[in-house]
């Protein structure tokens, strides 16, 4: 009787090992499977897309950050509170692994107010059509500045960025153009910068057209005509002093009393403002 219940434990115990060594030989088997499958067909990541404007600045991080530096500890060191660090991660969350067709005013909001600093009253100069000349200008005559003169302005000018949904989220190869998209980093940070300017000017301040464009020296699609204009306090800015500047030699193609400066004098008037002009 005592070995038969001794066999009947021994058989027992074998049972319970094939059993257990069966279940271990399924679940090597489940992983290689499920390993092999996995393998074979290879992970499939998002192409890069493919756009019409220039792609990121190279070293872009270096770019922004050697600027703000430049700017804030050299040319107005009474800025050195800015943390320049800050500002570029501000700048990158807003459009790294992001859709460039989907920026908002809402990604470039902290970056706005970490960069954002006061603008002397009499000192704001605005632009249109007149890039080079404005900034020869401010260059040689510090009693102005453009957009481009603030810290904003100074870090972005002439930079390009945009982001991507794959690896490694930012498009070095290109970026769209305006045409392609409204909503594109470029142009958001633009208008939002450009509104930030104008809202902070004070005193009288100064316009600089080009009246050697056959087109008019005045476009109300411009970033001065669509968003600047409607962003200078009346409050604040006691009158818009227009200088119209012609080509050396060139074709003088719109006066002070031309068609489009009196559609902006019409403008500024039905704000209050108080206008003058010079040829």
């Amino acid at each position: 009787m005592p070995f038969q219940q001794g066999s009947a434990r021994t058989r027992q115990r074998t049972v319970l090992l094939l059993g257990i060594v069966v279940l271990l030989v399924a679940l090597v088997l489940a992983v290689v499977l499920a390993s092999i499958l996995t393998h074979g067909k290879p992970e499939v990541s998002p192409k890069m897309m493919k756009w019409k404007d220039r792609g990121t600045t190279k070293n872009l991080q270096e770019v922004i950050l050697g600027r703000c530096y430049s700017y804030v500890m050299a040319r107005y060191p009474e800025l050195g509170d800015k943390d320049c660090l800050k500002i570029w991660e501000s700048l990158k969350h807003a459009f790294v692994y992001k859709n460039p067709c989907n920026i908002t005013s809402e990604d470039y909001q902290p970056l706005m107010e970490l960069a954002s600093h006061p603008i002397p009253c009499n000192k704001s100069l605005f632009w249109s059509k007149t890039n080079d000349l404005a900034h020869r200008y401010t260059k040689s005559n510090q009693n102005f500045l453009t957009l481009e003169d603030t810290l904003l302005g100074y870090m972005a000018d002439r930079v390009s960025w945009c982001g991507d949904l794959s690896t490694p989220g930012i498009n070095y190869e290109s970026c769209p153009k305006r045409s392609e998209c409204e909503s594109n980093p470029s142009s958001v940070f633009w208008k939002m910068a450009s509104k930030m300017f104008a809202e902070a000017a004070c005193g009288v301040v100064q316009v600089m057209l080009n009246g050697s464009i056959e087109a008019g020296a005045f476009r109300s699609s411009s970033i001065f005509g669509s968003i600047e204009i409607f962003n200078l306090n009346p409050d604040k800015v006691s009158a818009v002093h227009i200088w119209l500047m012609h080509d050396i030699g060139g074709p003088q193609s719109e006066s002070c009393s031309g068609h489009s400066i009196k559609m902006l004098k019409s403008i500024l008037e039905e704000r209050n403002f108080t206008i003058t002009c010079e040829d």
